[in-house]
Parts: C-alpha cells; sequence; structure tokens
C-alpha cells in the first residue's frame, strides 16, 4: 500500500467513528419523537437524556429534556417532586441557553420553566419566577416571531399577572421597582396570535376561553370550547384538556 492509501486509511479510521456517533444521535432522535408521538413522554425523556450522554451540548434534546421536565412535573405526586422536576427543567434549559443563547426555543422551555415554578410557589421566589417568565418569553418572540410558544407562553404571563392578588401586586412593584404592564387584553391577544400560528394547539382554546370569560364574554368562552372538544387529540395533554374544558362549558353555559 502506498502512502497516499495508508493515509486515506487513517482518514476513514478518523472519520467512521463520527459518522457513527450521527448515525446513532440521529436515531436516537427519532425513537424520541416517536415515543412523543405515541404520547410517552417519560420513555422520551430518557431517550434524549441517553442522547446528551453520548453528545452534552445536542441543542434539540437539551430542549426537549427541559420541555418534558416541565410538562411530567405538573403531573408528580408531591410539591416536592413537581420543584425537582422544575428545577431539572430549568437546569437543561440552561443548558440549551449556554449552547445557543439566541435559540428561541430554548429561550421559551426557560421561561416555560419558570412558569411552572411561579405556579406552585410563593412570595419572592414566585416573583422571581415571573421576571423570567417575560424576560424570557418575550425574547422567544423576538427571535422567532413565528413560535407559537413563545406567544403562549407569554399570554400566560399577562392572564396570571393580571390575576394576582393586592399582596402580590405590592411583591412585583417592590422587585420590579414598577408594576410591570400585564392586562388580560395583551393575554388576549397574544394567545390569539398564537392560535394563528398553530390552530391545532388545544391549550390556546382552553386559555382564550378563561380570558374571555373574566371579561364577561361567556358567548365567545362558550364558543371556543366547543370548537376546542370537536378538535382531534395530537398530544398527550389534550385529553386532560378536553375534560377541563367540559367542566368549564357547563360552568360558563
Amino acid at each position: 500500500m502506498g502512502k497516499l492509501g495508508r493515509t486515506i486509511g487513517l482518514l476513514l479510521l478518523l472519520i467512521l467513528p463520527f459518522e457513527n456517533d450521527a448515525q446513532d444521535i440521529n436515531g436516537l432522535l427519532k425513537d424520541a419523537q416517536q415515543l412523543e408521538s405515541a404520547f410517552k413522554e417519560p420513555e422520551a425523556l430518557q431517550k434524549y437524556l441517553d442522547i446528551i450522554r453520548v453528545q452534552p451540548n445536542n441543542l434539540t434534546a437539551l430542549i426537549k429534556i427541559s420541555e418534558l421536565y416541565s410538562i411530567l412535573g405538573k403531573h408528580q405526586g408531591t410539591k416536592d417532586k413537581q420543584k425537582e422536576y422544575y428545577g431539572n427543567a430549568r437546569v437543561y434549559a440552561q443548558k440549551a441557553l449556554s449552547v445557543n443563547a439566541n435559540s428561541s426555543d430554548a429561550n421559551v422551555v426557560m421561561a416555560l420553566a419558570m412558569g411552572r415554578m411561579a405556579l406552585i410557589s410563593s412570595g419572592d421566589e414566585k416573583i422571581k419566577a415571573v421576571k423570567d417568565v417575560k424576560s424570557y418569553s418575550e425574547k422567544g418572540v423576538q427571535l422567532d416571531p413565528n413560535n407559537y410558544k413563545a406567544y403562549h407562553v407569554l399570554a400566560k404571563w399577562h392572564y396570571e399577572v393580571s390575576d394576582l392578588n393586592s399582596v402580590e401586586k405590592w411583591l412585583v412593584k417592590v422587585a420590579y421597582e414598577a408594576l410591570p404592564k400585564a392586562s388580560l387584553d395583551e393575554a388576549i391577544k397574544f394567545y390569539e396570535k398564537s392560535r394563528q400560528l398553530n390552530p391545532s394547539f388545544l391549550l390556546n382554546y382552553l386559555e382564550l376561553a378563561k380570558s374571555y370569560h373574566r371579561k364577561d364574554n361567556d358567548k365567545k368562552a362558550v364558543e371556543l370550547l366547543e370548537t376546542m372538544l370537536k378538535m382531534p387529540v395530537k398530544m398527550s395533554e389534550d385529553n386532560n384538556i378536553k375534560a377541563k374544558g367540559r367542566k368549564l362549558l357547563e360552568e360558563y353555559r
């Protein structure tokens, strides 16, 4: 074998392991996505965790791990377990942001993680989380104006902050040095934008119905719920969302 042949052989030996790793990662990503499509989030989470053991900076896997920890966290039986999951969601969102701070989805999963934490927290911890939800979701929208999840989380921020009690509003004012602008109208605007970008995302219909109910527009709320209940189930949470929608429909009629 000539010098050229030996050189080519050596290059192939160096390249092939990386090609095999890439093939393995692509296979794991495909498996994880199929598990999600089959509504098997815990198994999908483990598959994404397998990916980052091989490729720690895989942005797609880091984002999905964070998102799945947030989704699965609310189904945990205790508040401590929920906090553990939401804490993990925050950790992996931060890792994703370390890989690419200009990823819209990485900012959105951080906003989602902090939003989940805010819902089960109180006092200073809640206010810190509330502040982060706004900044990260706004950045998600700025980086990708077509990211429906970013608009949904930002809408949720406006909905929740506009509904804070007087003590919580005082804490927010102290934290921000001025009460942040949050309104039900803005919540509706951003939910509607999210719905426009992804009409099949059922949670928008549920949250919009609740928002219109708060504005004493039960006719619109009922229309949204009736539309949602006729739509196909596409995500694992959709059955729970529809169940909540049926209860609200009875209440709003």
